[in-house]
């Protein structure tokens, strides 16, 4: 299997150009998604907020993943962290997430944190390869407004 140093992988801020393969990438990752995740609302969202932290990995001119980034002056967090699946084992979303790592460190975050759903060994196990610890915390949420009657 080739590593992400034998290929022609970049990672940049996300520009207009990559939406249909952000969305297509999305839409197959996070399929099942809550409603408030569609994914053009995302990208509109965090277009708006700390744009340079909306990081997309290309391979020859080909979204294969993403990452998203943002501190809110206490604490980072990390989003939609994906890789096309024909890619995945390769090192790429490591790359992704290292350079998320430095652009929260830039801004003075003191800790990451992320969710993952339970039922996602594979995505906690890759997390705590690189240090995370699950942590003995409930995760609160609450949907705010077009989607607060939402179930999800």
């Amino acid at each position: 299997m080739k590593d992400a140093k034998d290929h022609e992988f970049a990672i940049r801020p996300y520009l207009a150009s990559d939406q249909d393969g952000v969305v297509a990438l999305w839409r197959s990752t996070f399929a099942g998604d809550p409603p408030w995740n569609e994914p053009l609302d995302v990208i509109a969202r965090k277009r708006s907020v700390q744009s340079d932290l909306f990081l997309v990995g290309n391979l020859r001119d080909r979204v294969v993943g993403t990452v998203l980034a943002g501190f809110d002056g206490v604490r980072g967090w990390v989003h939609h962290l994906a890789v096309l699946p024909e890619f995945r084992r390769q090192g790429f979303a490591s790359l992704l997430m290292d350079r998320a790592e430095v652009g929260l460190l830039e801004l003075g975050c003191p800790k990451l944190n992320l969710q993952v759903r339970p039922s996602n060994a594979d995505v906690v196990a890759f997390y705590e390869s690189r240090g995370h610890r699950v942590e003995d915390v409930i995760s609160l949420g609450k949907p705010l407004g077009r989607w607060h009657h939402d179930s999800n």
